[in-house]
This record gives structure tokens, sequence and C-alpha cells, in this order.
């Protein structure tokens, strides 16, 4: 991450900055979540940035950008506030609501208009929050994978004795592993992962292939994993494009929030074209087996 000179003291403890105790706290939650600790962050100034602008890369590439003046306070609108605000208008740079940057001597109004009001290190933490779990799959690499199963085996040595490279090789497991992140499926389950992977990898070399396998015998921790929106399922959430479908009951249940209804995944000879399964890459029959592979639980 890189400040603009004016935000060098919300990340100096020497000056009471409070930003890093902020991140310390994500990366704790994040790993409670999903299952490993994502890479350190590194914060260092550049004066070539506005004074209160502050940029996030990840590997070298800014990710996300935004704007914190400390001393002031973020009312949000959150879709229902009353009125306005005197400020200076912006964006919230994590989720691209409208935003105003008010003086303390309007917090307290702005709350009574039904505002959101953050300080200016709680703006850039949440941004980065964001950012982290959008990108948690690509923060996921193999040297994350080799710490994570050298915790495992400390904890359960029988469990992984000859798994890596005996079963599969540390490419196919943090492949696995990524993709499931990429889902927003959390990893903490990790002896139900090796075990799973234990029975089918000797059958079964390809990676998204033995996602769908694992993805299934996670099925009962999906609802908790991730941000709290995976809480429950929504068919538009996991299949753009509803209206292409050729069945008029999956359209239906897609357009009122229901799971699919049964019938529709033994259907054979019936093909959305607009469905693209995550795991294997390409549109699926309507078949039980394409069941298992979205895991569209009844709400």
């Amino acid at each position: 991450m890189e400040v603009g000179y004016r935000l060098i003291p919300m990340v100096d403890f020497q000056q009471n900055g409070e930003l890093l105790g902020r991140i310390r706290g994500i990366r704790k939650k994040f790993a409670q979540e999903m299952g490993y600790l994502p890479p350190v962050v590194h914060i260092r100034d550049n004066l070539e940035l506005a004074p209160a602008r502050y940029r996030i890369l990840m590997k070298g590439v800014e990710i996300g950008s935004g704007e914190a003046q400390p001393g002031r306070w973020l009312a949000i609108n959150p879709g229902n506030a009353i009125g306005e605000l005197a400020g200076d208008k912006t964006i919230d740079p994590a989720f691209g609501l409208e935003a105003v940057w008010i003086d303390s001597a309007l917090r307290e109004q702005a709350q009574i208009q039904g505002y959101t009001v953050v300080e200016a290190s709680t703006v850039v933490a949440t941004h980065l929050n964001h950012l982290i779990g959008q990108f948690a799959s690509e923060l996921f690499g193999r040297q994350e994978t080799q710490q994570l199963l050298d915790r495992v085996s400390q904890e359960m040595p029988k469990l992984t004795e000859d798994f890596v490279p005996g079963v599969v090789s540390l490419t196919t497991l943090h492949k696995v592993l990524q993709n499931l992140l990429a889902e927003r499926v959390s990893i903490r389950d990790m002896r139900t992962i090796i075990e799973t992977l234990a029975e089918h990898a000797p059958t079964q070399s390809d990676p998204y292939e033995l996602t769908t396998v694992v993805r299934v015998a996670l099925g009962r921790r999906l609802p908790s994993s991730g941000s709290p929106a995976m809480a429950k399922f929504r068919l538009s959430a996991w299949i753009p494009n509803w209206n292409d479908c050729c069945c008029r009951r999956c359209r239906a249940a897609a357009v009122s929030n229901r799971a699919l209804p049964t019938a529709c995944w033994s259907r054979r000879g019936r093909r959305c074209s607009a469905r693209r399964c995550l795991a294997r890459r390409r549109c699926c029959w309507l078949t039980t087996r394409c069941a298992r592979c979205w895991r569209v639980p009844a709400p």
C-alpha cells in the first residue's frame, strides 16, 4: 500500500496511527474465516500521490485506490439517507456508494439523517478488507499452500503422510485450494479436503474435477463460508444470464430466488447455453452431476 504524505500519521504508531492495528485485525479475521493467513501488507509513502490519496497494489499492479481525509468523517449514504450534508462529495472506495466528507461537528446530524459515518482509517481498512476478499485466490500462492500443509502435518501427521507428492502434487493441491477460494469457499476444513483428495486423486488428476468432489464434501460448510452473503445461495449470483435458459421452471426459480427444481437436474436433452460450470469450465447438461457441481441448496 502506498499513501500520500497527509496519511503518514495514520500508519505511524508514534503518532497514534490506528491503521496498522486494523490491518492486523483484518488479516486475523480473514484467516479465521477462509483458512489461511494472507501475506503481510507493506506500507510506504509516495510523494507522487496526492496528499490524501492512497493506492493498494498486488504484485506491483494497482488493484484499488481512494481518498482519506484525516480528522474528517466519511458519511456514506446506504440508499435511504435523508437530506443533504455540507461537505466534499465523493464515492465510497470499497462499495461505490455515494458519500460526503464532513467535519466532526456534523457527525451526529449525519447519523440522524441515516448516513453511515466512519473515520478515515476505517475507510482505508474497509477498502483493503474488501480487496483481500476479492483477490483471495490470487493471494494464495504455492508458499501459502506449503505453509498450510506443514501446519496440518504438525497437527495430524498420519493424515498427510505420503500425501504430497505421493497422492497429489503440490501444484495440484494448490490449484484445488485456489479454485475453492475463487468461489469464496473456506479451506479451513483441511482434514475433509485432504481425505477427499486422497480418495479421488489416484483415479483423477484434473484439478477442476477434484475441486468438484471437494466442494461436494464441504457441502455442509458452504452456507457459512466466506462473506455473510454466502449464507444464502442465490441462483442469479452463481449463474448469470438465466433468461437464455431453455427451461421455464429454471427461469421461474431464478426470478423468485428459489432453489432450482430437482426435476430439472435429471432432465436430459436440455442444455442451457449461458450456464457455464465453474468446476469443469464448460457448459453443463441439466443432470444430477451438474447439481452436485453447482451445489445449490434449498432455502
